[in-house]
């Protein structure tokens, strides 16, 4: 056998090593994948836990397996010359242009593609890693920065096509986009300001997913923290949207955050209310008061004297440890305690002014 016989302009020879390159890269083509991926996983988790890189390595083999084989064919065709025979026009394009020009959109669906899969890949090992903390805040910065890097992915591909495949001056593209870019953010400067807020959010953390917070007046808890808006579920169960920029720019209350929560009771006394009166019920309120469970700190004293009332102020500080039920149920019982001391000693209290 003449090796050096020639078909479409090449020789068997070529074709034979070629074809040798090509069933060398299908036997290791596994390998070199797994190598890569477990390579990625040992770097993004230094632990390197067997079980779950054993879950998810597996999510980039097959887009490695494709790029790598893809790699190896563009490599190995461009050895060959292209046939005279089948050098026609087509549209003023010869077909060899036109094959190029597939070949490098091919190359470039398969390489943002690997990308794409690679930046899932890191964001499902530390979304595994987010879920081992307490604090929820970085469940959501994974899942933000993940979209993120996506849309700039797809742009560089978009990019990439436009210059290799279609031979476009990107510079020339890109300054056109910028121009149209500033003319958008001046018509969005609401929602860039929510997004920049956004960013405030995750690295200042004035609060969490799971917090209670209140703001404009409203109590809730923080479920969702996006790119324009704070979901809050309220007391009253509904589900409110407030924009980032408010929740940066307003006094937020992070009552989670709280070490001690706050009983206060105003006792509007009849101003025939005597002192002797007085001074036995703030004594019976500190005595009784002071030997309840759960509170921290006690304070009870006449807080206003006046013609129409006298005040008596109760204020206690519970520790935030303390479930919403057990906080009612304390509160009642300080409230009934104040009312039945009164009913049995004849003090009134004042009327409606």
């Amino acid at each position: 056998m003449n090796l050096d016989q020639q078909f479409l302009n090449n020789s068997l020879r070529s074709y034979i090593v070629i074809a040798a390159i090509f069933l060398v890269t299908l036997i290791v083509k596994r390998f070199i994948s797994r190598f890569f991926a477990s390579l990625i996983y040992t770097w993004i988790d230094k632990k390197n836990h067997y079980e779950l890189r054993k879950s998810h390595v597996h999510r980039l083999i097959i887009p490695i397996e494709q790029f790598l084989i893809y790699l190896v064919a563009v490599i190995a065709i461009y050895e060959l010359r292209f046939p005279s025979e089948w050098n026609i026009h087509l549209y003023k394009l010869t077909l060899q242009t036109v094959a190029e020009a597939i070949v490098k959109l091919v190359f470039i669906v398969l390489f943002i593609r690997v990308c794409l899969r690679t930046l899932e890949f890191i964001a499902i090992i530390l979304e595994e890693k987010a879920k081992l903390t307490k604090d929820q805040s970085d469940d959501q910065l994974v899942l933000f920065f993940r979209d993120f890097f996506k849309v700039i992915l797809y742009i560089i591909g978009f990019l990439l096509i436009l210059h290799y495949v279609f031979n476009e001056n990107i510079g020339n593209l890109v300054t056109s986009l910028s121009i149209v870019g500033a003319a958008v953010a001046l018509s969005m400067r609401e929602s860039l300001e929510n997004i920049i807020a956004s960013f405030i959010i995750f690295f200042d953390k004035p609060f969490t997913i799971g917090d209670l917070v209140k703001v404009n007046n409203f109590t809730g808890t923080i479920e969702k923290i996006g790119l324009r808006s704070t979901r809050i579920r309220t007391q009253d169960k509904t589900y409110i949207s407030v924009p980032n920029k408010q929740m940066v720019d307003t006094i937020v209350d992070n009552i989670s955050l709280r070490t001690e929560r706050k009983i206060e009771l105003d006792l509007q006394l009849n101003v025939n209310t005597t002192a002797l009166q007085l001074t036995q019920y703030s004594q019976f309120l500190n005595s009784e008061l002071s030997q309840l469970k759960n509170i921290n700190s006690l304070l009870v004293f006449i807080g206003e004297a006046g013609k129409q009332y006298h005040v008596l102020h109760v204020e206690c500080l519970v520790s935030m440890q303390l479930g919403l039920n057990d906080f009612v149920a304390l509160k009642d019982k300080i409230n009934l305690m104040a009312i039945g001391y009164a009913n049995e000693h004849n003090i009134q209290f004042a009327n409606n002014v």
